[in-house]
């Protein structure tokens, strides 16, 4: 069985600020090759390399009649005729004979985290799907009709490791058609911005706990692990880069499942996982309602902001089974799940549902002339990937027997977000 997600978390230290942590602990050198046979051919020696760094060595041959979908370059979502409806965010997997359009040979910005065939995961299948929303024919990613649209553009993803993992998908993507240039990386690799010039495109991640700002506390010199958050002051970190960017995919929730107190107008309203007297537990998707209202309200606000698209990508949801990240969870599955076996009033699918309320909130309450915002409702689809984590395969050396169940491995199932991310950027921004 699934553990809920408040069972995942450690009040202490959640499975976010596991994969956190261990971001400053990568093992950055790769292992050396062993070198063939003398004695084998050049031919050979070519295949073996590709044997052993593809991430599809051993790919299975899925038949043609189960491949559903057609390869195209053609950004626009065409509803089926039978459809009246067009769902992008609800639908199923289905087998995907072409795979991975990248490999962990050919991109080679992917992080050693990420880099889970390196690590010595061996099955193969969990590339080899796509996905197929309600109604909706949705074109596989093509990185040259992406560039035709963006080209002199910025796109920043704002939020955690989760949203940062988003990004490193779509810079594999990308970097199939131009290799990059990494311009700028702070002290911590929190902040980091890629450059194309081919195509004078920006791509960047601006790092953001909880998008508002929050203070850890310290209990004799020590990190206590519980935060106080306040709902009315916005993270200057990410906030002040905004006006310079065209296209804002913010994301966050992992961080949110720790205790924590709730402060706006100088007063506590509420508390996280606290259990203190006189103080009124609130819960987490009160918190991340919060702190996304009030993000959204500065982007709103935000005089420099005009023209810009923001879009909301809902929770990413974890698939610890048999414990949580430090009693022994994992995540060891090799396919995906059907709809029929995933719960959608789970609370992971009720957290995606408040994010979904604010972003429509926010287009309420402000001039869809001057700043647009959109959904990229990931939540369902990925209820149905347990499949698709490093689990054991992370490679951190610090912390071996612990899973990684929160992160999606690179090529993987992170990629399809890219897929929707262009229909639905192509949609919001006319």
């Amino acid at each position: 069985m699934f553990f809920s997600l408040s069972s995942l978390h450690d009040p202490m230290k959640s499975s976010a600020s596991l994969c956190e942590d261990r971001e400053r602990c990568l093992i950055t050198n790769m292992g050396r090759f062993t070198p063939l046979l003398f004695g084998c051919t050049s031919v050979t020696f070519i295949f073996s390399i590709f044997i052993l760094f593809s991430p599809l060595p051993l790919a299975p041959t899925i038949p043609k009649q189960l491949h559903q979908d057609d390869d195209h370059t053609t950004p626009l979502i065409k509803p089926h005729q039978s459809d009246e409806r067009c769902d992008l965010f609800k639908g199923h997997w289905v087998p995907d004979e072409k795979g991975s359009p990248y490999t962990n040979w050919s991109c080679t910005t992917i992080p050693d985290s990420k880099n889970c065939f390196k690590h010595g995961r061996k099955d193969t299948d969990f590339v080899n799907w796509r996905w197929k929303p309600q109604g909706c024919h949705l074109p596989r990613f093509d990185p040259a009709t992406f560039f035709r649209l963006f080209q002199g553009k910025k796109l920043a993803f704002v939020g955690d490791s989760v949203s940062r993992n988003h990004m490193e998908s779509l810079l594999c993507l990308l970097s199939q058609e131009e290799v990059p240039r990494d311009i700028y990386k702070d002290s911590e690799d929190r902040f980091r911005t890629w450059y194309f010039p081919r195509h004078d495109f920006t791509l960047m991640i601006l790092w953001s706990k909880f998008l508002v700002e929050g203070e850890e506390r310290m209990s004799n010199g020590t990190a206590s692990g519980v935060y106080d958050l306040y709902l009315d002051k916005i993270d200057n970190s990410w906030a002040q880069k905004v006006p310079e960017i065209d296209f804002a995919i913010i994301s966050n929730a992992h961080w949110f499942f720790r205790p924590m107190y709730l402060h706006k107008g100088g007063k506590v309203m509420g508390c996280v996982y606290c259990n203190e007297e006189g103080v009124e537990e609130v819960g987490v998707g009160f918190a991340l309602r919060m702190a996304f209202r009030a993000a959204f309200e500065y982007i709103n606000g935000c005089e420099k902001c005009k023209g810009m698209v923001t879009l909301l990508r809902t929770f990413s949801p974890a698939h610890f089974e048999n414990g949580s990240w430090n009693t022994g969870g994992g995540c060891s599955r090799t396919s995906p799940l059907g709809e029929g076996e995933v719960d959608l009033a789970s609370f992971e699918r009720q957290l995606g549902n408040i994010q979904v309320e604010e972003v429509e909130r926010a287009k309420r309450g402000g001039d869809m002339r001057v700043v647009k915002f959109g959904a990229l409702d990931v939540t369902t689809a990925m209820l149905m990937r347990p499949d698709g984590h490093p689990g054991a395969h992370w490679g951190n050396k610090w912390m071996k027997g612990y899973n990684d169940c929160v992160h999606w491995c690179l090529p993987g199932p992170i990629d399809a977000w890219n897929d929707i991310l262009l229909a639905v950027l192509v949609r919001e921004a006319g």
